[in-house]
């Protein structure tokens, strides 16, 4: 029969037909209001993944170590490049752009030493003797890399897979796809380093086109990271809770089907007075046994700070946060992982803010019965190089770095990839940042190609093309 004149064949070719199709756009604008509402009443509920049979995490606790940690001096020993400390890049090794390093610029070997931990007998260095005692827990990927070499670039990158901003980082996907299992706490949270903020900026973090329903909340540093969490001196509950029925209902008045901004807002008003009745006692953490404190360093310098927001995210993931970011490093240069000065002093520094809060971490987790269904990820936005910038320092590094995942039933105890004998380039099993998200993905049953959302007529998705599952630690 010719398609004009075809027989109305179900009730979606009706609606399409009646009227000229008016019935139809009746429809999705029903449709519309319907999805609004229900966005209104719990746009973040539980979500089943796509793979149900895959999800092994639950929640994830990115812990970020910003600026560019160095491989050379972490996880990836390399004897030959202490050989050849000195001298030149022999060519056979190919070449590599940097931002800031010399054209004569010459090899520079590392001070640290390395040493077999674990009965998975893998070289970690002394910078990390904490992490060290964990490593059977940890599969190392010694051979990421990315596409940029300058910092906003390859952050954007690490978080939303591609290189400029506008795009949802990995925590606001999670949650779009698994919405969250707390009424009571944000579903996707960012607890920045009170140095300061990172070359990306808050951009790096936040939801891009998707609704505003699936921003992070962004914690403050210090003893309170979030304020006004007691009501007011002479207020009650149920004097608050008839305030927010009387903000909702102004609200709700003037909501326009495809306002995601008020809808969110709406979420945000609900969400703030559950925390001020049941958020507390989580940043209580003088509730904590004082064995507990000093298992991540509390009380002490320089690990109270990071330890602190390392007990903090353990916490968040018991009460059913999905995506929490623990950011190491802030301010300009120096103060994060990011030594074009000086490798050993900000190496030095930096690891020992970090070593024992992130040990403490992944032993807490275990003994509570939580990194089964927690996938921790580790790492920065590249590593560093093996040349010398000036003297004592390293550039910027982003054909060949290590991260590590832990948790969430990631196969530990276990290397991938390699880097080449003195660290240059990523040559065996090279993964790439999309395949860190994919392979975080994965571990929560959600699938990169139905993890999508229509933006401009294209379905986007946070891997933008193919990534690979690291098979190896799945």
């Amino acid at each position: 029969m010719p398609e004009h004149a075809r027989i109305t064949r179900n009730r979606r070719e009706f609606l399409c037909d009646a009227c000229c199709g008016f019935g139809g756009l009746a429809f999705a604008s029903m449709l519309a209001q319907e999805e609004l509402r229900a966005a209104a009443v719990h746009p973040l509920a539980p979500k089943p993944p796509h793979m149900p049979d895959k999800a092994k995490a639950k929640s994830v606790i990115f812990l970020f170590m910003a600026g560019g940690p160095s491989h050379i001096e972490t996880f990836d020993p390399k004897p030959l490049l202490n050989q050849l400390s000195g001298q030149k890049r022999p060519a056979e090794f190919g070449e590599a752009k940097y931002q800031f390093i010399a054209g004569d610029a010459k090899l520079l070997g590392t001070k640290r030493t390395f040493r077999k931990y674990g009965r998975s007998g893998i070289d970690v260095s002394d910078l990390l003797p904490r992490t060290a005692q964990c490593i059977d827990d940890i599969a190392v990927i010694r051979s990421c890399y990315g596409d940029m070499v300058v910092h906003s670039a390859a952050q954007y990158q690490l978080f939303t897979g591609r290189v400029i901003p506008g795009f949802p980082s990995m925590g606001a996907w999670v949650i779009y796809g698994l919405g969250s299992e707390s009424e009571s706490l944000p579903a996707y949270v960012v607890m920045p380093d009170p140095k300061g903020a990172l070359e990306a900026g808050q951009p790096m973090y936040t939801n891009g086109f998707l609704p505003a329903v699936y921003q992070p909340t962004m914690f403050r540093p210090g003893g309170k990271p979030v304020l006004n969490l007691d009501l007011p001196h002479g207020v009650s509950v149920n004097d608050r809770r008839q305030t927010l029925n009387l903000i909702r209902g102004l609200n709700q008045a003037t909501l326009q089907p495809g306002d995601t901004e008020l809808a969110a807002r709406l979420n945000a008003y609900d969400l703030a007075f559950k925390m001020q009745t049941e958020a507390p006692a989580v940043f209580d953490l003088a509730s904590e046994p004082a064995e507990t404190r000093e298992l991540y360093g509390i009380g002490k310098e320089p690990t109270n700070d990071y330890g602190r927001r390392c007990l903090l995210a353990r916490r968040l993931v018991e009460k059913g946060v999905r995506f929490t970011c623990v950011v190491s490093g802030g301010g300009p240069g120096n103060m994060q992982w990011d030594a074009h000065e000086d490798i050993e002093e900000n190496h030095l520094r930096m690891a020992a803010q970090t070593d024992q809060p992130i040990a403490a971490l992944l032993t807490d987790l275990k003994r509570r019965g939580l990194l089964d269904s927690t996938l921790v990820l580790w790492g920065g936005e590249f590593g560093r190089s093996p040349e010398s910038q000036g003297a004592t320092g390293r550039d910027h590094h982003n054909l060949g770095f290590t991260m590590w995942m832990a948790g969430g039933g990631i196969k530990g105890g276990q290397v991938v990839g390699a880097t080449d004998a003195i660290g240059l380039r990523a040559v065996d099993n090279p993964v790439h940042l999309r395949d860190i998200h994919t392979t975080v993905l994965r571990q929560l049953g959600l699938d990169q190609d139905a993890l999508s959302y229509l933006h401009q007529g294209r379905k986007e998705r946070l891997t933008e093309i193919q990534g690979k599952v690291i098979d190896q630690i799945v």
